[in-house]
Formats: structure tokens, sequence, C-alpha cells
């Protein structure tokens, strides 16, 4: 992937005019159940994600992973016990909590700088305010020469960054993330990595972060939470400094192990 960590610092530079998200946002569940009425997946669900904090998720396929994602969005309620934002209620979808897909999601007919504008207008921001903003956060993830392309003429590691800076235009206070980098090739995946931290940086939000790989958890995470079968089992600090390299460090390579050994690898 072409775009550089010096790159997108010096686009954000030239991006003044960019509205940053609020403080980050507390996300926390209670004693809940989730899932369907007729298919619950996970039980007595206690997880209390901090503001500001990047909380990565990872379990084995069908353990309830994007119920977990679904339900912080609002897209799901809670058969029973509480899931809250802020300590209030969370009662549905909201613009505060922005949710990106492992499929790009952007609509074929308008150009990747329509696309990032379009959650602006919706929420009302006026013409020109939204213009600025979208140029500067498709500056921000490498995208300025291909604004005014539609998606089907770039690749789909600039497709899914191009969805990134939608998510992130609008200042949500939390970013949930569901196998964005799952399609992408492994170099272009590692880059997507580096970009995601690099533009949260400039942010304080709150990320939530689905993934079945384990080494990717292990980098983005500041905790990494191992869903089993209907349950969450633990949530583990990561050790830092964030280090792609670092894995011979022994608290690492431990936690690496008792994550695969969760996910029964």
């Amino acid at each position: 992937m072409s775009t550089s960590s010096e790159t997108v610092r010096t686009t954000a530079a030239s991006g003044a005019a960019t509205q940053e998200g609020e403080d980050g946002t507390r996300l926390t569940l209670r004693a809940s159940v989730l899932g369907r009425p007729d298919a619950p997946v996970l039980h007595d669900v206690g997880l209390d994600v901090s503001p500001g904090e990047i909380l990565t998720v990872v379990g084995p396929s069908g353990c309830g992973k994007s119920t977990l994602l679904r339900t912080l969005a609002g897209l799901l309620s809670p058969l029973s016990g509480a899931v809250e934002q802020d300590g209030r209620p969370l009662t549905g979808p909201s613009a505060d909590r922005a949710l990106v897909f492992q499929e790009d999601a952007l609509l074929p007919w308008r150009t990747l700088r329509g696309n990032v504008e379009l959650p602006l207008a919706i929420s009302g921001v006026p013409r020109a305010e939204r213009r600025v903003r979208a140029e500067s956060w498709l500056g921000r993830v490498g995208l300025s020469a291909q604004a005014g392309q539609l998606p089907h003429r770039v690749s789909g590691g600039q497709r899914q960054r191009a969805q990134l800076a939608r998510a992130l235009a609008g200042s949500p206070r939390a970013v949930l993330l569901d196998e964005p980098f799952g399609a992408l090739d492994a170099q272009t995946r590692s880059g997507m990595q580096d970009l995601l931290v690099e533009v949260l940086r400039g942010t304080s939000a709150t990320v939530v972060f689905v993934t079945h790989d384990v080494d990717e958890a292990l980098f983005l995470g500041d905790r990494v939470a191992l869903l089993g079968v209907g349950r969450v089992a633990a949530v583990r600090d990561v050790p830092r400094p964030r280090d792609r390299d670092a894995l011979d460090d022994p608290a690492r390579a431990a936690l690496r192990r008792a994550v695969l050994s969760s996910l029964g690898t």
C-alpha cells in the first residue's frame, strides 16, 4: 500500500478545518443476553469499553462477535440485561456510533467524495463545510487523487479506506468495525491496520474491532476480548508498545498462545 505515515500526518496537518470527534464514549453491557428471541447466542455478558480505547474481539465462527457489535451499534436490542452508553440505556442507532462492515457498502453511483459527504448531508451539515470535511478525510486516508472516482474504478483497499473516511468524517464518539479488512490481501491488510492506528490518533473515538485474525487483534487492541461459545471468556490487556515485530516478547507470546487456545487452534 502506498499511503505512508508521513503522508497521513501531512494531510492531517493540512486539514485544519476538519472537525474531530468529541471525547470517546463508554460502552457497557451488564448481565446481557444477546441475539434474537429464537436464537440467543451470548449469555450473561459483562463488558466495559473505556472511552478512547481500542477493544478487539476474537472468537470462533458463530460465537456471537457480529451480534455483540450490532448490539453496541443499536441494531439489536438485548434480550435481557442492560446495554449502556455513558451510563444511559442504549436504545437504537446513533450518529455517535459509526459501524464499518467487511463489505465496503459504498453507493456505486456516488464518487468516493460523494460517499464520504453522504452522512454529513444527512446530518444537515452545509454543503461547503461537508465538502471541506470530506476532502480532508480523503486526504488523511491517502485518497485525494481518487476523490472523484466511482467505487468500481478503485481497488478494494481504496474502497475500504473510503469507507473508513466516511465513518470518521461524521466525528463519531465510537467506531464499531466488523472484520473490515478480512477480504483484503495480506499486504493491503497490513497497510490498512497501520492507517487505522494513524488516523485514530487524531480522534478520541472509542473503537470495538471484531476480527478472526489473532495477530491483527494483538496489534490493534489495547485490550482483547475472547469470546467462547455463548459467553465472553476473558478480557486481557495487550502488552505495549504497539509493535508488529515484537513476536518474541514473552508477554505478547504468552497472550498469543492464550488467544489461540481460546479459539481451539
